[in-house]
C-alpha cells in the first residue's frame, strides 16, 4: 500500500512533501551550511527569524534536537530548569536535559501548559550553597494536549522569570497551530520569549528540520552548540527549500486542518461508545477514550489498519488522532464509518 493510499492519523509529522516543495527541492542553490555558505538556508534562517520577531534563527534536524540545543545554550551543568509536567521536553524527550546539558529538570503541575503562577515563583532557587542555580523557565505552545496557553498566560510567566531573572525558551513546535487559534502572528507568541523552536516537519509538510529562534549571540552560541551536538550539515539547502515553501504556504492553510479535526470530533461524538474531550479542539487534535467493557484497544488499532486507517494505540487509555494536509474531508467520512462499524460488529 503506498502512502497515499493510507488515511494516517497518527500525527501530523507523517506528512510527505508537497509537490512544489519537491520542485523547490531539485531546483535549490546549495552550499556547505557549517561554513555558513548555503543560500537557501540562509534564507530560510532570515524569513524564519522575521516571522518569530528575532534576530536570527537556525536550521536544526528536528524539534527535540532544537529544544535541546537551546537548553545547553541558555544553561551551564548542574543548573536546573522549570517545565510544566506534561510538557514535550518532559514527556517524549528521552530524558536528553539531564544527558546533553547536564541540567535537572524541576517539573511544575500544569493544566495543558498553564501553571498556578504563585506556585511558579515559589520554584526559583534562593542563593544557598545547597540550591543549584534556576538557569531557564522552558513553556509550549500549541501545548501537545491539543490546547492553546493564552497570550496572557506566557505574559505573566515571562515576567516572572525575567525579574528572578532567568531566560524563558518556547517550544513552539506547532506555534503556526497556536497562532491561527489566537487570530495572531506567531511574532507575538514568540515576544513572552527568549528562543522559540518550531517544527517544518509538523503540520507543515516539510520531510526534515525545525528552526531554533533567538538573538544573535544567542544564536552564535547555539551555531557552534549545533555542531557539537552533530548538527552540523552540509548541503541542506535541499531541505531548507522545502521549509520554505512551508513557512511561506502551508501555514496560510493550517485552519482547513483544525477546521477537519472539528469535523471529525463532532462525527465521532455520535458514536456511543466514544467520550470526546471538548476542551482539546484547540488546534489539529482529536482526543478520546473508549467507554466499552469487552473494548480492546489492539484489537481496534490492528482493524483499523486492515481497513487502511493508520492510528496510534493510547495513551494512559486516551487516544489522540491528528489531521493534516494529506486527510481529506472524504478520509473523515471514511473513519467514522470504520470506528462505527466496528463497534457495532464488536
Amino acid at each position: 500500500m503506498s502512502h497515499l493510499s493510507w488515511i494516517d492519523l497518527r500525527s501530523d509529522t507523517v506528512t510527505h512533501p508537497t509537490e512544489e516543495m519537491l520542485q523547490a527541492m531539485v531546483q535549490a542553490q546549495v552550499g556547505d551550511d557549517v561554513y555558513g555558505d548555503d543560500p537557501t538556508v540562509n534564507l530560510l534562517q532570515e524569513v524564519a527569524a522575521q516571522k518569530m520577531g528575532k534576530e536570527a534563527a537556525l536550521f536544526v534536524p528536528s524539534g527535540t534536537f532544537g529544544n535541546q540545543l537551546a537548553i545547553l545554550t541558555h544553561t551551564r551543568r548542574g543548573e536546573e530548569i522549570i517545565v510544566p509536567e506534561g510538557n514535550h521536553i518532559v514527556a517524549h524527550e528521552v530524558g536528553a536535559p539531564a544527558v546533553i546539558a547536564g541540567v535537572q529538570l524541576r517539573t511544575i503541575v500544569d493544566d495543558r501548559g498553564r501553571v498556578d503562577l504563585n506556585r511558579l515563583k515559589r520554584l526559583f532557587r534562593e542563593e544557598d550553597i545547597h540550591y543549584p542555580h534556576t538557569g531557564l523557565v522552558c513553556l509550549e505552545n500549541a501545548h501537545s494536549s491539543g490546547s492553546v496557553v493564552p497570550l496572557s498566560h506566557l505574559r505573566e510567566i515571562y515576567k516572572i522569570a525575567h525579574d528572578y531573572p532567568a531566560p524563558v525558551h518556547l517550544d513552539g513546535a506547532r506555534i503556526f497551530n497556536a497562532a491561527i487559534f489566537l487570530k495572531v502572528e506567531a511574532k507575538e507568541i514568540a515576544q513572552y520569549a527568549d528562543s522559540v523552536m518550531f517544527c517544518l516537519s509538523k503540520g507543515l509538510s516539510a520531510p526534515v528540520g525545525s528552526i531554533l529562534a533567538g538573538d544573535k549571540k544567542f544564536i552564535e552560541k547555539a551555531r557552534k552548540n549545533r555542531k557539537l551536538m552533530g548538527g552540523g550539515m552540509r548541503q541542506a539547502g535541499y531541505l531548507a527549500a522545502a521549509g520554505l515553501v512551508a513557512l511561506e504556504k502551508m501555514t496560510q492553510r493550517l485552519a482547513e486542518d483544525h477546521e477537519k479535526a472539528r469535523l471529525l470530533a463532532r462525527e465521532l461524538e455520535e458514536i456511543e461508545e466514544i467520550n470526546i474531550f471538548p476542551d482539546r479542539l484547540d488546534i489539529n487534535m482529536v482526543f478520546f477514550t473508549v467507554n466499552s467493557p469487552q473494548f480492546r484497544p489492539r484489537h481496534f488499532v490492528q482493524s483499523l489498519e486492515k481497513e487502511g486507517i493508520k492510528i496510534n494505540p493510547p495513551d494512559q487509555g486516551e487516544f489522540r488522532l491528528v489531521t493534516h494536509y494529506w486527510i481529506a474531508e472524504k478520509d473523515i467520512k471514511k473513519v467514522v464509518s470504520t470506528i462505527k462499524d466496528y463497534f457495532q460488529n464488536n
